[in-house]
């Protein structure tokens, strides 16, 4: 089946008691045993499997083309399942720009347990030179957050398994409908479903997809039966019907980025735009080979540095001064103030989260703050 009939039907099945067409909401936290002790309807307790969140975890493997999928609270939560289910001592390779709120959990929380460097993952002579005896995973970020690079996870797999090491990718900016590393030969994929899967600003989930059902893989979850991070069975359905609708929505949002990077990269205020859909990309040719298409998310850096960049996110009157991304609305932020002292984000950059209103509208209202 193709993505968009996927999306629609994976996660969904018609009731067998009332023939509702839509899946029903289970809340119950317990499940009946049958007289000889087994669990006839699959479900022992909630914090370990519901019905809801198989549909969803179904949904997530078919989607991303895994053998299986773990959902989660959130992605922070989803990441920090993969970091637990290492042995202690590993060490990991992430990229120099991780997303700051995994690189915070591993600086901040697993300090002492494991042993982590951030370097240039796109440069394979630095990666390579990095690799250690006790390596267990390579971290991938792509396109990353929020300086928007790709790496070239083809490349990254291919020094991986001449070491027997793991790699995990970060899909959340493209989503499978961009981008599926799993095909392309990472080991797992992680997102934050609070972005575009949910796509509505309004709840919270994370998630994992395995390429195959290995010993690491059981690990992983148990992690999250037993440290019970897992999603509410609403959450559940409200993300899997937010998803059957994630094909179109990504159409829309790549549409408008891409209009909109090409008008920012022309503002003669405007010092670089940064979105892999404009050839002027450093890795532009490396997102054509392994990306369907190039996302929903932007970032720009202006000419007159961080005081001018304030003033235009102040004057936006469409974008919201607020931080997240993947919702219908269009969202702009100051990344670097948000990602503290140690942040690697340029002053003057503003990223931007191209949502679904009118082009001309976006345009228009951009065009009056940069004024």
């Amino acid at each position: 089946m193709k993505i968009e009939t996927i999306a629609i039907h994976a996660g969904n099945h018609v009731d067998a008691s009332s023939k509702a067409v839509i899946q029903p909401i289970v809340l119950s936290t317990t499940f009946e045993r049958a007289v000889d002790g087994t669990f006839p309807g699959g479900h022992i307790y909630s914090r370990a499997s519901n019905p809801n969140r198989a549909l969803l975890e179904n949904l997530l493997a078919k989607l991303e083309g895994g053998a299986d999928a773990a959902s989660f609270s959130s992605g922070n939560a989803a990441g920090m399942s993969v970091f637990q289910s290492l042995e202690p001592g590993t060490h990991i390779i992430a990229p120099d720009d991780m997303y700051h709120g995994l690189r915070n959990q591993l600086k901040n929380l697993f300090a002492g347990i494991l042993e982590f460097d951030f370097i240039d993952v796109n440069d394979s002579e630095v990666l390579q030179q990095h690799i250690m005896p006790h390596t267990g995973l390579i971290w991938v970020e792509t396109p990353s957050n929020p300086l928007l690079k790709i790496t070239d996870i083809r490349k990254v797999v291919q020094i991986a398994k001449k070491h027997g090491i793991k790699v995990a990718c970060d899909n959340t900016f493209a989503t499978p409908v961009c981008q599926r590393p799993l095909e392309l030969g990472a080991d797992l994929v992680m997102h934050s479903c609070t972005k575009y899967f949910g796509g509505h600003s309004d709840l919270m989930g994370g998630a994992l997809i395995t390429k195959e059902k290995s010993d690491w893989w059981a690990k992983i979850r148990q992690v999250q039966e037993y440290g019970g991070a897992i999603p509410s069975p609403m959450d559940c359905y409200m993300l899997t019907r937010s998803m059957k609708t994630l094909p179109y929505r990504m159409r829309g949002h790549v549409h408008n980025a891409q209009l909109l990077a090409e008008y920012l990269e022309n503002h003669p205020k405007v010092e670089q735009v940064m979105y892999p859909g404009l050839p002027s990309h450093l890795q532009h040719e490396i997102a054509k080979e392994q990306m369907d298409s190039f996302g929903g998310m932007l970032s720009f850096c202006l000419k007159d540095g961080e005081a001018e960049a304030r003033r235009v996110i102040n004057n936006l009157k469409i974008f919201t001064r607020a931080t997240s991304l993947g919702g219908v609305e269009s969202l702009i932020e100051h990344r670097a103030t948000v990602e503290g002292p140690d942040t690697k984000t340029p002053f003057n950059l503003l990223r931007v989260s191209v949502g679904l209103e009118h082009i001309d509208d976006l345009v228009a209202d951009m065009e009056a703050a940069l004024s």
